[in-house]
């Protein structure tokens, strides 16, 4: 009897231990694959990491700098002063010379400055004895012989570059005299380049000039001026 419990004792022991090989290699395999993931995961992790340190970051855009003042300087052998005046006979037409010009402004307030310089001497109509007693008598060029305008205000908003109308007022100076006056102004800029022009009026009788009228010719108190302009832009940041 006693040897029959110790074999049925024995088989017992070894078929548990047979029982428990898989419950181990199981064991093992789920711990290998547990292993395997996270090892799977950090290197994925660590991938990421990577290109988003060698990734470049998206760099700012710079803001533009403000534009602080635009100059247009006028070249006299392109500009041109044109003049008409009515009377009871025909319209007068007639031309002065430019001797200078600068107009700047600032874009955003519209203060300007400068000066725009015209050779009164220069004026001419195309009849030699009207033309000496314009100068003599109407005129007085021996004495004044510049006419000159200085703007202080831009009225509207000028484009870098393209079309702008706008208007510009300043301080008119014509016979020994100032006077407020506004131009309508067309300009075009293009690169450093730029053109226009300015058109006004000029009541001369009422601002103290002499009428040229007489008996035989009435000449109307207005004289309207147009200015043909060209010259260069420059851009100050």
């Amino acid at each position: 009897m006693k040897g029959i419990e110790v074999c049925t004792t024995i088989e017992r022991q070894t078929t548990e231990r047979l029982a428990s090989v898989p419950e181990k290699e199981e064991t093992n395999m789920q711990a290998f694959r547990a292993r395997s993931l996270t090892v799977a995961a950090l290197a994925v992790l660590g991938l990421a990491l990577f290109l988003s340190a060698a990734a470049p970051l998206p760099q700012p855009q710079p803001t533009p700098a403000a534009v602080s003042e635009i100059v247009l300087t006028l070249d006299p052998a392109q500009s041109t002063v044109h003049w008409t005046v009515d009377s009871s006979l025909h319209t007068l037409h007639g031309t002065f010379a430019l001797k200078s010009g600068t107009v700047h402004f600032d874009p955003e307030t519209g203060k300007a400055g400068g000066e725009i310089v015209v050779a009164a001497t220069s004026g001419e109509s195309g009849n030699n004895s009207r033309d000496a007693r314009m100068h003599k008598e109407i005129l007085e060029t021996p004495k004044y012989p510049d006419v000159i305008f200085r703007p202080t205000q831009v009225q509207g908003k000028v484009g870098q570059s393209g079309a702008s109308d706008l208007t510009l007022d300043g301080i008119f100076s014509i016979h020994g005299a100032d006077h407020n006056l506004t131009a309508a102004v067309h300009a075009e800029l293009t690169g450093d380049r730029w053109r226009g022009t300015a058109k006004f009026q000029v009541p001369y009788v009422k601002w103290g000039i002499k009428d040229p009228s007489n008996f035989l010719l009435k000449v109307k108190p207005v004289v309207n001026v147009e200015l043909e302009m060209s010259g260069e832009v420059k851009v100050a940041k």
